[in-house]
């Protein structure tokens, strides 16, 4: 008996939440509550995830011990052998008590209170609540919904006694129910799709054609974004207008001032008010409304700004990977060189770059491909048979068997480990790909804003009970799955069976799992693709014209965008030249240093304004945008969004002017809000 594995299993889902949450947040400026709270959604999925293995060899060995004649004499050593991680069952018991309930608690109520919360346009905590509870109606209404329908199910059944304990297991089987029903529809699309998409990044001129398609498309989004944004800034200029200091909606109108960057606030000073335009003051709920719209608009142009560039960036390596795959000097040439390190110098050099991107990657796709393949067929295949318990027909059950007749606690850990690995992996890369749920978006480089965080958080934790579930019923460790008395894991004594409810406990739970079979082949075929093209929502069909048409319009788009990048290099090597040329000392060169970080700076300055409303002038967003000194993306999406993504510190520490002569005195110093409750 040793704690030693259980720990290692605590500290690894931390490191790897923490890990994570690193990559994609901003743990300096987001707000810490928001940090705090996914970090601890993220923990305790993963810790499900990694611990449970753990809990059924625990269970096996117990299982094994409680048997009348548990050994024969060719295995005696074995039997008699205790797993090294094995653990006294009240460990577990309590392990998951702690931590299923605390994800069920944060997945229900407190995340999505706190991410209707963030978005309200309200100025008050109580009216933030107030609007968080609405925005919130419809989905507590579905999880209520589902538990009345249980509760008059019992109420009807003769016999039946509700107690606490019956209560709570309505509650987790309205909670897994929910879970189980997106699972299914995840996996169906997932299962087929992953090893798709792994085959297709070996062949790089299928992968660069979905890219121009899924450029076209972003391009449309992000210039309806835009607009979207001056929408509303025209409305908030000629808000700024009717109210003056003095007025009693002035300060909610510097609340919604401080969440617009200073460089749209230029931008749109440049343009005079018309001379028929409204001066009615406004109402509080108006502004609430105005305040609302601000966030949201922001936070989508924020998204689609980051997507875009990621996208150009992968782009950018898989033209360049399509060029020196004929290369003969075996030498990976960059459009745009990368910054020098003592990496690239000595490590990942050129050459071993080259083989690497051009020789070896497409082979260990293509390997990938093949190896979750065949793990997608065993999963559809166990989903569909793991009801059948005599002769088993799920291909885990059969080898969980075996291994169990052999005592290998190590090969029953290892199989459920990679299984709920890849289960995870195609559950919940699943949710951050359907167009639908395209709002909430992960962004690596800490570009992921709160309201994408609280979401994967809550995915993470309404999902993972039932996944976890699902896979304990494929290798038939659940009794109600094998209709048998065996010792239960820990794991199924928290989350309880629901005898009282047949329906659910020998029906749903057991039968519904087959559909994912029927979303299988559906993916497979590209129904569902196919589908939403039809009803407006273009989607990667190579067989129809107007996909040619957009992958055309996105290869015009990144070529524009390269010409520009490489207009900007060809500068500075210009510049760089021409300062070895005349090289200065001292003071001169400190001087002549400003001097030239000074027309740099100014230009970014102007590639941003361009970048941002164009449309004012009547130009067009996307053929206009200027990247010949691209700045960081970090950088970028610091400076331009500020306070009203999370992102930056206060840029807003001077006077700013806005619309026509209104003066707004933003002197807030030191860095963003952080606190849940400092915009208030």
């Amino acid at each position: 008996m040793s704690y030693t594995s259980l720990v290692s299993k605590i500290l690894l889902s931390f490191f790897i939440s923490s890990t994570v949450l690193y990559r994609y947040g901003n743990w300096f400026r987001h707000r810490i509550f928001v940090t705090l709270t996914v970090l601890l959604a993220w923990f305790c999925s993963f810790l499900i995830i990694f611990a449970l293995p753990v809990d059924i060899i625990s269970t096996v060995y117990r299982q094994q011990n409680h048997t009348e004649n548990p050994c024969t004499d060719n295995i005696t050593d074995k039997c008699s052998e205790e797993p090294w991680s094995n653990l006294p069952e009240k460990v577990f018991i309590n392990l998951w008590r702690t931590v299923y309930w605390s994800t069920q608690f944060l997945t229900w109520v407190i995340m999505p209170m706190m991410q209707s919360y963030i978005k309200a346009g309200d100025f008050t905590v109580k009216g933030k609540l107030k609007s968080a509870l609405v925005d919130n109606a419809i989905y507590y209404g579905s999880y209520l919904l589902i538990c009345s329908i249980l509760l008059i199910y019992l109420a009807l059944k003769p016999g039946i006694d509700l107690d606490w304990n019956k209560l709570k297991a309505i509650a987790s089987s309205a909670s897994n129910t929910w879970g189980l029903f997106l699972l299914v529809l995840l996996l169906g699309y997932a299962l087929v799709e992953a090893p798709r998409n792994f085959w297709n990044n070996s062949n790089l001129s299928l992968k660069l054609t979905q890219y121009y398609f899924k450029a076209s498309k972003l391009s449309i989004d992000k210039s309806e974004a835009e607009e979207t944004v001056e929408d509303v800034l025209e409305s908030l200029r000629d808000i700024s207008v009717a109210i003056r200091p003095g007025h009693y909606l002035y300060g909610p109108l510097e609340t919604i001032l401080l969440k617009v960057p200073v460089e749209l606030k230029e931008k749109l000073n440049r343009r005079q008010i018309p001379e028929d335009a409204p001066h009615d003051l406004p109402t509080e709920r108006s502004l609430i409304r105005l305040h609302r719209q601000t966030i949201k608009s922001l936070q989508v142009l924020q998204r689609t700004e980051t997507q875009w560039n990621i996208l150009l960036e992968k782009i950018f390596e898989c033209e360049d990977a399509l060029k020196n795959q004929i290369s003969r000097d075996k030498h990976f040439k960059r459009t745009f060189p990368k910054q020098r390190s003592w990496y690239n110098e000595y490590i990942y050099t050129p050459v071993v770059e080259w083989y690497w991107i051009c020789l070896i990657a497409p082979i260990c796709w293509k390997v990938l491909a093949v190896i979750t393949s065949i793990m997608s067929i065993a999963i559809v295949w166990s989903e569909v048979t793991f009801f059948n318990v005599s002769p088993p027909l799920s291909i885990f059950a059969v080898i969980v068997n075996a291994a169990k007749a052999n005592y290998d606690y190590f090969m029953i850990e290892v199989l459920s480990t990679f299984i709920i690995l890849y289960l995870s992996f195609c559950a919940y890369s699943t949710v951050l790909k359907i167009k639908l749920l395209n709002l909430y978006y992960l962004a690596p480089h800490h570009q992921t804003n709160e309201h994408s965080l609280i979401f994967s958080g809550m995915m993470f934790s309404r999902l993972t009970p039932a996944l976890c579930l699902n896979f304990l019923g494929l290798i038939h460790m659940d009794s109600h799955v094998i209709h048998s008395q065996i010792n239960e894991t820990s794991y199924t004594q928290i989350m309880g069976h629901m005898d009282v409810i047949g329906i659910i406990s020998h029906g749903f739970n057991i039968y519904f799992p087959m559909a994912v079979l029927v979303f299988c082949l559906a993916t497979y075929f590209s129904l569902g693709s196919r589908f939403l093209s039809l009803l407006g929502f273009h989607q990667f069909v190579g067989d129809e014209e107007i996909t040619t048409d957009l992958v055309q319009e996105g290869r015009e788009l990144v070529t524009r965008e390269k010409r520009k990048r490489q207009r900007a290099e060809e500068a500075l090597n210009r510049r760089k030249e021409f300062q070895d040329r005349f090289p200065t000392n001292g003071r001169t060169r400190q001087n002549n240093q400003e001097e030239e970080e000074r027309p740099r700076q100014m230009e970014r300055s102007r590639i941003r304004d361009s970048y941002n409303l164009d449309t004012y002038n009547g130009t067009n967003y996307t053929s206009d945008i200027d990247t010949r000194f691209p700045p960081q993306l970090e950088e970028d999406i610091d400076s331009r969004f500020g306070l009203s993504t999370g992102y930056g510190r206060s840029s807003l520490n001077s006077d700013t002017r806005f619309a026509d002569g209104y003066q707004s005195d933003n002197r807030r110093p030191g860095p963003a809000p952080r606190g849940i409750f400092d915009d208030v």
